[in-house]
């Protein structure tokens, strides 16, 4: 059967249904397929229109529009050589692939340098029909991601602390801000008073969190940030933070890095420089990842169970493209485990001496 012709002898289109409803195609397409979050006086509005222009969604069109690829999306706004060096994610890609696999789906890994590469890649997957959903990764402050997928239609999940605001469920461990406190506590107790934090960028909600809780615990300790530096999470800016650190006049007895594999660089560039860890210098990661018990010392450092996030954000999106799955229910909390690189405060702390040249 041929499709309706319009008004004007030409077949009315969902651009043109659209248009007649104020609306977005998008919404044209999940009013008629029942997704999205329509209201329902738009979603009556756009019935409206689309039966006054005589339009309804091809057949065809739907099926495939329908046909699940059985593929999800991870996009990390990193560069290649901080995806490669930090195995978080590897951890992360872990936990996912470990509910993907066993039901037949498969992981679409996608690097992005910015926010509009990242945008305008949501947005070539879904007019192509590549993925079934996506993993975002980094909550940032004022974070358009979650409405543009929304607009999109694309269901969608984002890792970080649990909140249903903004149409993604986040998902991840709650109280975030209690390992912190956790972690000053326990170089308070050691006798540190010279407490730096090594963060990422500043943009990021766990930045923003953290370093708040960091200057908060301090400040009820009648103390102030020895110093908070922004990193790219990089290996090199991991170690320019380091070092200005360490070469500071009354220089930093602790430093509290955002994650592992910076701290695992802060150690390698305190040692390169003649400093003992945790004699000198003590060292807190955080992430739990399996190198930080492979160093020497083993690494102190906050498990936010980064395999077992992966696992529920995957079930939790899986849930969301209509499989029959349970969600996981994370009740923990991130906790600082207490390993051989924080040590007592040096009584009075020595300059790092200059790297004896090789040869």
């Amino acid at each position: 059967m041929s499709a309706p012709i319009g008004r004007q002898g030409r077949r009315p289109t969902i651009k043109a249904v659209a248009a007649a409803a104020g609306v977005s195609t998008a919404a044209v397409s999940q009013a008629f397929h029942g997704k999205g979050r329509l209201s329902e006086p738009t979603r009556q509005r756009i019935l409206d229109a689309a039966g006054e222009l005589g339009w309804s969604p091809s057949a065809p069109a739907a099926a495939l529009r329908n046909a699940r690829t059985r593929t999800l999306a991870l996009v990390v706004r990193r560069p290649t050589d901080v995806l490669g060096a930090d195995p978080h994610f590897s951890e992360l890609i872990t936990g996912i692939e470990g509910e993907l696999a066993p039901r037949g789906y498969g992981l679409l890994l996608h690097l992005v340098a910015g926010a509009q590469e990242e945008n305008a890649l949501y947005r070539q997957l879904t007019a192509e029909g590549r993925v079934d959903g996506a993993v975002l990764t980094d909550a940032r402050t004022n974070d358009p991601r979650p409405a543009l997928l929304a607009r999109l239609g694309l269901p969608a999940v984002l890792l970080g602390p649990p909140d249903r605001a903004g149409g993604v469920p986040s998902v991840g461990l709650g109280h975030q801000g209690a390992a912190v406190e956790e972690v000053v506590r326990h170089l308070l107790g050691l006798g540190h008073r010279r407490i730096a934090y090594v963060a990422g960028p500043a943009d990021l909600q766990h930045t923003r969190l953290r370093g708040g809780v960091f200057e908060t615990a301090l400040k009820a300790a009648g103390l102030r940030p020895y110093a908070v530096l922004h990193t790219d999470f990089t290996e090199v800016s991991a170690v320019a933070a380091t070092r200005a650190l360490l070469e500071a006049p009354d220089r930093a007895t602790a430093i509290v890095y955002a994650n592992d594999s910076m701290a695992v660089c802060g150690i390698g560039a305190a040692q390169r420089d003649g400093l003992r860890v945790p004699d000198d210098l003590s060292v807190v990661g955080y992430d739990n990842l399996p190198l930080g018990r492979w160093l020497h010392p083993r690494l102190t450092t906050v498990d936010q169970q980064v395999q077992r996030v992966g696992a529920a954000a995957a079930r939790l999106l899986l849930a969301r493209c209509g499989e029959d799955v349970e969600e996981t229910v994370l009740d923990d909390r991130p906790r600082l485990v207490v390993r051989e690189s924080t040590g007592p405060a040096p009584a009075s702390p020595v300059s790092p001496v200059s790297p004896v040249s090789p040869g």
